[in-house]
C-alpha cells in the first residue's frame, strides 16, 4: 500500500537508502544516514500529494504488517500543466516480487484518475535495465535517449525517457481506476 511516511519508518528508510545497490541510480550516496532520513521525513511532512512544485514521496508498505518496503515519488510540474514525473526506490529485499509494479500502477492511477494528470513520465539511467523493463511492462512508452545529458555522480550519463498519457493509461488499464487499487493517502 502507498501511504505517507511515519516516524516508525526511520530505520528501514536508512537501511535501504544506504544500500550501495539501491543508491546506484538515485540522487543520494550510500552514506545516507539517520540524520539524512530525519531531514527527509521532516521535509515531507505537510507536503500535499500531486501539487505543483516539490517532489512528494510516499512510503510503499506491506499491506499485512505495514513494513516499509521502499518509496515512490511524484513531482507535478510547476511549468507544464497536468504533467507529473514519477520515480521509485525499493529495498533490495523487496525487489523482484512485483512490489514496484503494483506501487507504480497505484501511483499512476492516482495521478491520472484522481488528480487529473494529462501526462506522466519517468527518467531512467540508460544502464538501469530493470527499471526500463518495469516501465515498459506498465505501459509507459519509450520516448527517447538523452545521450550524456546528465552530470550524475561524477560522470556524464545517458537518460531514457518513458511516458504515458492519461487516455493511454486508462485504455491499457482496462478501465481500472484508482478506486479499484490501493491509492496513496495524503
Amino acid at each position: 500500500m502507498l501511504r505517507p511516511f511515519e516516524p516508525g519508518d526511520l530505520s528501514a528508510l536508512v537501511a535501504y537508502r544506504s544500500d550501495p545497490e539501491v543508491a546506484a541510480y538515485q540522487s543520494w550516496d550510500p552514506g545516507f544516514s539517520t540524520s539524512d532520513a530525519e531531514r527527509f521525513l521532516a521535509e515531507q511532512r505537510g507536503l500535499a500529494f500531486a501539487q505543483p512544485g516539490e517532489w512528494t514521496q510516499l512510503a510503499i508498505a506491506d499491506r499485512a504488517d505495514g513494513t516499509l518496503l521502499g518509496d515512490c515519488a511524484a513531482h507535478v510540474s510547476a511549468t507544464q500543466p497536468a504533467t507529473a514525473e514519477i520515480g521509485i526506490t525499493l529495498a533490495h529485499t523487496s525487489q523482484g516480487r512485483g512490489v514496484a509494479a503494483e506501487a507504480l500502477h497505484a501511483l499512476i492511477a492516482a495521478l491520472c484518475d484522481d488528480h487529473g494528470m494529462h501526462r506522466v513520465y519517468a527518467e531512467a539511467d540508460d544502464r538501469n535495465e530493470a527499471v526500463h523493463r518495469l516501465l515498459e511492462r506498465l505501459g509507459l512508452r519509450f520516448e527517447g535517449r538523452l545521450v550524456e545529458a546528465d552530470w550524475f555522480k561524477g560522470e556524464w550519463t545517458t537518460l531514457r525517457i518513458y511516458a504515458v498519457l492519461a487516455r493511454e493509461w486508462r485504455a491499457r488499464s482496462g478501465g481500472v481506476t484508482a478506486e479499484d487499487l490501493p491509492a496513496p493517502r495524503g
